[in-house]
């Protein structure tokens, strides 16, 4: 069996670590390189791999960085050109924006340092949509947001907040009322997005009940394939003006 493709999370990381070592230090033995080869066996990635004595050691690790430099225009040297498309989409994109790519890969690092935060973040498996939405800030970060939306206790508190605000459970967006609709088979039934931006999310926030949008199904599969830039108010004053 071939080693899995490395996801955009993982090539981040990569990255990062690229950027803040010098060309000859990109060898297997390096300190850092060894912590990045760490950092990328604790992602709550992939459930398959081939073994983790060679999945994603330090020598792969220094193969990825000498692809960057095969894609580096500023580099000198030849590096290996045997880089993914994935490689080369990421480098570009952060070229010019290397502040921006390491706060990025400290998000991922430091939600992983949480060993119980990662062993949720591995339960929260893939919908068939998921793989059609691609995000910057990566699949790690992603599942982190899933996983604010699914606290029983805390979207069971919403809803009844928003009850007894309001007298019903409608779609904030929509307005989209599903009691209304289907009667008691629809009652209490209204899911919760969560309102703070990728970029914002970190495994150290606590989601409060102003973080949670209450909404249908339907817009919530919109918000999400827009995750990075739309809005919950944004997504509403869009359909009004359809």
């Amino acid at each position: 069996m071939k080693p899995p493709k490395w996801h955009r999370d993982e090539v981040i990381l990569a990255l990062d670590l690229y950027h803040s070592i010098e060309a000859r230090e990109m060898d297997s033995k390096n300190l850092k390189v060894i912590e990045v080869s760490e950092i990328l066996n604790k992602l709550p990635i992939h459930t398959e791999r081939l073994d983790n004595v060679r999945f994603r050691n330090p020598n792969g690790v220094s193969m990825k960085l000498n692809n960057f430099k095969a894609i580096d225009p500023d580099y000198d040297g030849k590096g290996m050109d045997r880089y993914s498309k994935l490689d080369e989409e990421v480098f570009f994109e952060f070229q010019n924006n290397v502040i921006g790519l390491n706060k990025i890969a400290e998000k991922i690092k430091n939600t992983v340092s949480n060993s119980e935060l990662t062993k949720n973040l591995y339960r929260i498996g893939d919908d068939e949509e998921d793989e059609e939405i691609q995000v910057k800030e990566g699949k790690v970060i992603y599942k982190l947001h899933k996983h604010r939306e699914r606290n029983p206790k805390l979207n069971k508190k919403k809803k009844d907040t928003y009850l007894k605000k309001f007298g019903k459970l409608d779609c904030e967006v929509c307005g989209f009322d599903f009691y209304e609709i289907y009667g008691e088979l629809g009652k209490g039934f209204m899911e919760c997005h969560h309102r703070t931006p990728l970029s914002q999310i970190d495994g150290e926030s606590i989601t409060t009940l102003n973080d949670l949008a209450l909404v249908c199904a339907n817009c919530h599969r919109m918000l999400h394939r827009e995750l990075d830039i739309l809005s919950v108010a944004e997504l509403k004053k869009m359909i009004k003006k359809l």
